[in-house]
């Protein structure tokens, strides 16, 4: 029996979550990790233009790898042939790539689609897709994949509470406060096998307002976008985003993401590792030293976008 009475503890709403149907588990890598173990893939083609955690899963794997190369418009150059015992990765970029997707999983039978960054893109049919619940909200961990294999494992269920000092710091003090707290969890997590998502992160995730925050998401993107699209050298195509991660805003030649970072509006670094692995008259490359992803997210209203756009605008006059 459940104990009655004592202390109170933290209450959260009782919504459902947006992926409930899914496999739920602790990270995203260890999702994609999933994928290379069930589907027994024994090689993994990975765009050039990703985070280096996702050599990790592989790794632990033991799946050979090998890179591709994007075009300016981030779609995939596929200049080779996919072996049935082999898979190809697609990263979902910024959460605005939605129209590739949905290409690529009618031409490639054993895809691979990281939505880490497009949390609301649904996945389409059996693709194997997994999705990252720490890039979107406030969880201390926290992943969902679609893989259509039976029989899943009963993994062992991932415990966080000792992992939520970063998220309680940035309420009672400041993001700036928390920030060592958020770097220690991210080391924490590295090391973590396959797990179920934590108990406390399925509360957390079933008290959001979906709704609300992807619309905020979505007005904020294209706020920025008609406001920013004149200095914008990025040549995407945004009429598929949908509650995307960040509106990828590309100056070349100007320092533009540390600049932003000493305003206090802090922009994450996607992705140093490929600007120490390529050379530099390669896209990626470029992409990596020039681009800043502008936040969108539901904390931020109208008057947060304008803040962010007199600031781009007063750093690219200089």
């Amino acid at each position: 029996m459940k104990s009655i009475g004592g202390y109170f503890a933290m209450e959260f709403g009782n919504r459902s979550e947006y992926h409930d149907q899914l496999l739920k588990l602790n990270t995203g890598r260890n999702a994609f990790e999933y994928i290379l173990q069930a589907k027994k893939y024994q090689l993994v083609y990975l765009p050039w233009f990703t985070c280096d955690v996702l050599m990790e899963p592989i790794k632990r794997a033991g799946v050979k790898y090998a890179f591709y190369h994007i075009d300016e418009a981030l779609d995939p150059i596929i200049d080779f042939t996919i072996n049935a015992d082999e898979c190809f990765l697609y990263i979902n970029y910024f959460g605005v790539k939605n129209d590739t997707v949905e290409r690529l999983a009618t031409q490639i039978d054993n895809l691979v689609i990281d939505n880490s960054q497009a949390f609301f893109s649904k996945p389409i049919g059996k693709t194997n897709t997994f999705y990252s619940c720490r890039k979107f909200f406030g969880v201390p961990d926290g992943a969902y994949l679609n893989i259509g294999t039976e029989n899943v494992p009963q993994f062992p269920q991932d415990v966080s509470y000792e992992r939520c000092t970063h998220l309680l710091k940035c309420i009672d003090h400041s993001i700036e406060d928390g920030y060592s707290d958020f770097l220690a969890n991210e080391a924490l997590l590295a090391g973590e096998g396959i797990k179920q998502m934590s108990v406390l992160t399925q509360k957390i995730m079933s008290s959001v307002d979906y709704v609300f925050c992807r619309e905020q998401r979505n007005k904020n993107f294209f706020y920025l976008h008609e406001r920013l699209r004149n200095i914008n050298e990025i040549k995407l195509n945004f009429k598929s985003a949908d509650g995307p991660l960040c509106y990828p805003l590309l100056v070349s030649g100007r320092p533009l993401r540390q600049q932003l970072n000493t305003e206090r509006i802090y922009i994450a670094d996607f992705w140093p590792n490929v600007r120490r692995a390529m050379a530099e008259e390669e896209y990626e490359h470029f992409l990596a030293l020039n681009l800043a992803a502008l936040p969108v997210d539901h904390r931020y209203d109208e008057k947060d976008m304008d803040h962010i756009i007199e600031t781009v605008n007063k750093l690219t006059r200089q």
